[in-house]
């Protein structure tokens, strides 16, 4: 075999190699979705779902072996914490949302993100306190699905916290946290995308990259059924 034989096979070689290592890839990121978490009908008046999250700094080696440090979302279901941000809600119905916000402050580019919107009755709940808006510089992360309106800003833990939480799963019964409630209406069923707006993808150029666009951690589907 001449030498320019042997240089095409080994270029023809090594591309299939490189195109089953591509294919692998996306075959693997296509099938490992997050596990979706159903709302629970709530027992308050008026009906609805609950659906209860918490936000951490570092979602830690248990929930994520291969990027332990990244900060996440993660859903309470059957009295667990779930690794996911894949949502079933029931359409045409009033979602109430309680998110345990552990993490510091990032803080808003944007302070129009800074508003609550969307809402039932245009607000949100603080630890227990009625609000509109928050400093924009004491947002750690945002709770929001642009379809349907809804924006809510989590305020951040205070820097100065006596017991915050390393790694998820966090407890509010032992960490340091804030408590965000809302409440929000579902209309048609469909597939609709949340995000948080919130640059806290530290190490990543702007801050928006690692778990901002990764599915599973700082994004994820409000499925409608």
């Amino acid at each position: 075999m001449s030498v320019v034989a042997k240089k095409a096979l080994g270029v023809g070689l090594a591309v299939a190699i490189v195109g089953v290592l591509i294919g692998l890839y996306v075959a693997n990121f296509a099938t490992s979705f997050p596990t979706p978490v159903a709302s629970i009908n709530s027992p308050v008046a008026g009906g609805g779902s609950n659906l209860t999250l918490e936000t951490v700094a570092a979602v830690g080696s248990k929930f994520s072996p291969a990027h332990p440090a990244w900060v996440s979302y993660l859903a309470k279901s059957k009295g667990k914490w779930v690794h996911t941000t894949i949502f079933q809600v029931p359409a045409y119905s009033v979602i109430h949302v309680t998110i345990y916000q552990f993490d510091s402050p990032t803080g808003l580019r944007n302070p129009f993100l800074s508003q609550v919107q969307g809402t039932v009755g245009g607000t949100a709940t603080l630890d227990g306190k009625t609000f509109r808006s928050i400093p924009a510089e004491e947002a750690s992360h945002t709770f929001a699905v642009p379809e349907l309106g809804v924006f809510v800003p989590l305020a951040g833990v205070p820097e100065e916290a006596k017991n915050p939480c390393e790694e998820a799963p966090c407890l509010p019964s032992v960490n340091d946290h804030r408590t965000i409630t809302f409440s929000f209406r579902t209309g048609r069923k469909g597939r609709f995308r949340w995000q948080c707006f919130v640059p806290c993808g530290a190490g990543y150029l702007s801050g928006n990259g690692g778990p901002m666009q990764t599915l599973g951690y700082m994004d994820g589907f409000i499925d409608v059924v």
